[in-house]
Formats: structure tokens, C-alpha cells, sequence
């Protein structure tokens, strides 16, 4: 990876750690359903020219139910779930939980996809769920069904990109990523839409929340997405893949510097546990060869 592509794959990092700092701030006032809908709007809005090109309309217009399919799987659920958690979890805490979706990624290709695992990744598995324990110990009383309502969301969210990160490569490989991108986020839009109108907010939100909301649609979601595809052109997926273990770090001190959160000894503990429990189950963790000779 280039000096600049690194630098570009920390940005990227950053503008998603700062996501859930944007989400935080403004789904109280937003709403979760209609803080996503402009979010995705405003993304599709900026990245709807890519529709000029004629195998993005193409593969886009002659693939509805896929792009639909992806748009509530890859956008619309997850996101709205984790600005749901945001109204009870911390912004910091909230992108540690995120970063298990390799995890949950690896167990739904080794039972749908029928992907084996080393014997590594299993040990990563076991170490990133339990990371995952570490991280929420503290908030698993039944005197407080917010927290637990909003782990069990932020989680599923992380299942949810699994999932279809798995179903894209199964069923849409053969597709440009710049049409599953604005595939994704025009049926997300649409799909939002009647949920938006139903849930709207009672006043209108203030203007630190509309900057946020207005910063997930333009860096967090357009931005981001052409950054992501220019660094994967350029470093391939396995580089790019170690965006998952930055952007947390990010979401820690956005957190930590914005909103006044504490990072507790807990909280390390359980991200270094989970960060390398993902990082064996992406094989992005090295492995000597060791005295035996052997290298599983």
C-alpha cells in the first residue's frame, strides 16, 4: 500500500468512526427512521450521476430485487438499527460492538456458504465473541432493557452486513461495485421512504443535528464510498479489510474528545480481545511458522 493510500484508508476510517459520533448526535431528534432516510438520500442524491453510465443503469434497472434486497441488508436495517442503539449506548462503545461484523461474516459463510475454517479462525471466532462479552458484561442487567435492546441491535446490525457481504459475493460478483453502490442506496431510499413519513419528529430537529444528519449523507455514505473504491483499486480487499479494526478507534475518540465518554480498563480489554479475535478470522493476523515446522 502507497504512502497516500494510507493515508486515504485512515480518512476513510475516520469518516466512519465518525458516523456513529453524527448518529449519536442526532437520531434523538431525528429519529432513527428518518435520520437513514436522508442519510441514504442525500448519498444517492450526490452519487445518482454514476447513473449516466450505462452499465451502472444497466445492471442497476435490470437487477430490481437484488438492489432492493442489498438496499435493506446492507443500508437500511443495519443503519437504522445502530441509530436505534445510539439512543442508549455510547458512540465510542457503539463502533467497538460494530467491529465484530468479520466475525459474524466468517460464521455465516462457514454455515451458508459452507467456507471451511483453519483451525485460526476458529480460535478467532471464540475470541472475538468473547471480546464481544468483555465489551458488554456491564450492561447485561435486567434492570436496564435499553442498553440490552440496543446491543442486541447494534449486533444485529453486524449480522446483517455479514449476511449480505456473503450474499454479494455469491449472487452479485459479477456486478460493477459502483451499480451494487447506487443500487443499494436508491432502493434503501425507497424502501425508507414510507417509514421516514410515518415516524416524522414533532419539531423540526436543531442545526448541530442537521449538520450531523447532512455529514452521514455527504462524508460518511458518498465520500466514503468513493474512497473505499478508489483504495480498493488500487490495495485490494485484505488492505482494505483493516478498516474494520481503525474505524473503532476513531469512534473511541470522537467519543471520548466530543461527547465527554469514558474509556474504561473493561473497554480495552474487551476491544483488544475482539480486534484480535477479527483479526485472525480475517487471516489479517501474522502467524509464524513454529518449532515444529508446522504452519497451520
Amino acid at each position: 500500500m502507497s504512502p497516500l493510500d494510507f493515508v486515504k484508508l485512515l480518512l476513510l476510517s475516520a469518516i466512519w468512526g465518525g458516523s456513529f459520533l453524527f448518529m449519536r448526535i442526532a437520531a434523538p431528534e431525528f429519529g432513527p427512521f428518518v435520520l437513514i432516510w436522508f442519510r441514504v438520500a442525500v448519498a444517492f442524491l450526490l452519487l445518482s450521476p454514476l447513473l449516466a453510465r450505462k452499465r451502472v443503469r444497466k445492471e442497476v434497472f435490470g437487477n430490481p430485487g437484488k438492489m432492493m434486497f442489498v438496499g435493506i441488508f446492507n443500508a437500511a436495517l443495519p443503519w437504522c438499527l445502530l441509530a436505534f442503539a445510539v439512543l442508549s449506548l455510547e458512540a465510542g462503545f457503539t463502533s467497538l460492538l460494530n467491529a465484530a461484523t468479520p466475525i459474524f461474516a466468517a460464521i455465516i459463510g462457514f454455515i451458508w456458504m459452507k467456507q471451511p475454517l483453519t483451525r485460526w479462525q476458529t480460535v478467532g471466532l471464540i475470541l472475538g465473541i468473547c471480546g464481544v462479552f468483555i465489551l458488554a458484561s456491564d450492561k447485561l442487567s435486567l434492570d436496564s432493557k435499553g442498553p440490552i435492546l440496543a446491543i442486541i441491535a447494534t449486533l444485529g446490525a453486524t449480522i446483517c452486513y455479514g449476511f449480505i457481504s456473503q450474499y454479494i459475493k455469491k449472487d452479485m460478483s459479477h456486478l460493477s461495485p459502483w451499480s451494487i453502490t447506487i443500487g443499494n442506496l436508491m432502493g434503501a431510499t425507497l424502501i425508507l421512504t414510507p417509514f421516514a413519513i410515518g415516524h416524522l419528529p414533532e419539531s423540526l430537529p436543531g442545526t448541530k443535528a442537521f449538520v450531523c444528519a447532512t455529514a452521514l449523507g455527504v462524508l460518511s455514505t458518498a465520500l466514503a464510498f468513493v474512497l473505499l473504491f478508489d483504495i480498493l483499486s488500487r490495495s485490494g480487499a485484505t488492505a482494505t479489510t483493516t478498516v474494520t479494526f481503525i474505524i473503532p478507534i476513531f469512534g473511541v475518540l470522537f467519543g471520548t474528545l466530543f461527547l465527554q465518554e469514558v474509556v474504561t480498563a473493561r473497554i480495552i480489554a474487551g476491544m483488544l480481545v475482539a480486534f484480535a479475535g477479527a483479526a485472525l478470522t480475517t487471516k489479517l493476523l501474522p502467524r509464524k511458522v513454529d518449532c515444529t515446522g508446522y504452519s497451520p
